[in-house]
C-alpha cells in the first residue's frame, strides 16, 4: 500500500499537469481534420475556462498544491485553442440560419451567440467579396467576439476584486470562488451527457477524451486522498468525486449508444 501511495505521489502531479494536452489534443485535431464541430458541445470550453480561471484566482488564498495551479494555467490555453477551432468549424451554412432552434433558450442567449453565417463561410465571403458586405461581416465578427469578451470580463473582474479585497485563506471570498470554480468543473460532463441523451448517439465526442477523463478521475482521486492533510483542500475532493460519477455516466452512454447517427439534426448538440 505504501508503494502505491508513493508512486501516486510522484506520477499523479505529472499526469495532472499534462492532462489538458492528453485530454483535448485529439478532439482539437479531429475538429480541424473534419472541418466540423457538430456533436461537440461548446459548453465544455465554457465550463473548463470559467472553472480554470476561478481556480487560478483561488490559489493566492488557498495555496493548494502547485501542480494543480500549473494545470489550471495550461487548461486555459488548451481550452482557448479548442474554442477557437470549434467556432471556426461550425456546421456548413444552410440558408439564413446555420443552427436549428431546438434547445431551450438562455438569458441573453448566453454562450449561444450565433453569427448570421458560420465563421468559415463568413471569412470566405469576406476574402472573396471584400468591402461589398462590410456591415454583415462586422456584425458576424462582433457576435463571435462575444465569447472572448466574456472571458476578458471574467478575468479582469476577478483581478479587480482580488486587488480590492486582498483575500486570505480563511476569507469567505476565497472559499466561495474555490467551491464555485470546482463545482463548475465538476459539472463538465453534464452538457455532453444531455447532448448524447437527446441524440441517442455519442458521435462527435471523441472516445480518447472520455478515456482520459476516466483515467484522470482515478489518478486525481488517488492523489487527492493519498496526499498529506491540508495539501489538497476538501473542495477538490468533493467536486472530484461528483465529476468521476458524471464521467462514469458518459462511459455508460458510450457503451449504450456508440457512435451511430444521431436522432434528428446533429446541430442540436451545438450550444
Amino acid at each position: 500500500m505504501a508503494i502505491i501511495s508513493t508512486l501516486i505521489s510522484y506520477f499523479a502531479p505529472v499526469f495532472l499537469i499534462l492532462s489538458p494536452f492528453t485530454s483535448y489534443t485529439d478532439q482539437i485535431l479531429s475538429i480541424h481534420r473534419t472541418r466540423t464541430s457538430a456533436g461537440f458541445s461548446l459548453d465544455i470550453p465554457l465550463i473548463m475556462l470559467t472553472a480554470s480561471i476561478l481556480k487560478i484566482f483561488y490559489w493566492p488564498g488557498a495555496r493548494y498544491d502547485f501542480s494543480l495551479l500549473i494545470q489550471a494555467f495550461l487548461m486555459v490555453g488548451v481550452q482557448m485553442t479548442l474554442l477557437k477551432v470549434a467556432l471556426d468549424n461550425r456546421p456548413a451554412w444552410r440558408g439564413e440560419r446555420p443552427f436549428v432552434e431546438t434547445e431551450e433558450g438562455r438569458p441573453l442567449d448566453f454562450w449561444r451567440w450565433k453569427a448570421q453565417r458560420p465563421y468559415v463561410y463568413q471569412l470566405a465571403l469576406l476574402h472573396a467579396e471584400g468591402p461589398r458586405y462590410p456591415q454583415a461581416s462586422l456584425t458576424d465578427r462582433y457576435m463571435l467576439h462575444r465569447y472572448w469578451e466574456y472571458l476578458l470580463f471574467l478575468t479582469f473582474g476577478l483581478l479587480i476584486l482580488h486587488t480590492l479585497l486582498q483575500p486570505d485563506g480563511s476569507s469567505l471570498y476565497t472559499k466561495f470562488i474555490g467551491y464555485l470554480g470546482l463545482t463548475i468543473e465538476a459539472a463538465l460532463a453534464l452538457p455532453q451527457l444531455q447532448a448524447n441523451y437527446r441524440a441517442r448517439s455519442c458521435k462527435g465526442f471523441r472516445v480518447s477524451v472520455l478515456a482520459n477523463w476516466l483515467f484522470g478521475d482515478m489518478m486525481k482521486m488517488g492523489y487527492f486522498f493519498a496526499s498529506e492533510p491540508g495539501r489538497v483542500p476538501w473542495a477538490f475532493k468533493i467536486c472530484g468525486m461528483f465529476q468521476a460519477c458524471c464521467d462514469a455516466g458518459l462511459g455508460l452512454q458510450y457503451w449504450m449508444y456508440g457512435e451511430g447517427e444521431a436522432l434528428g439534426d446533429l446541430d442540436i448538440r451545438l450550444s
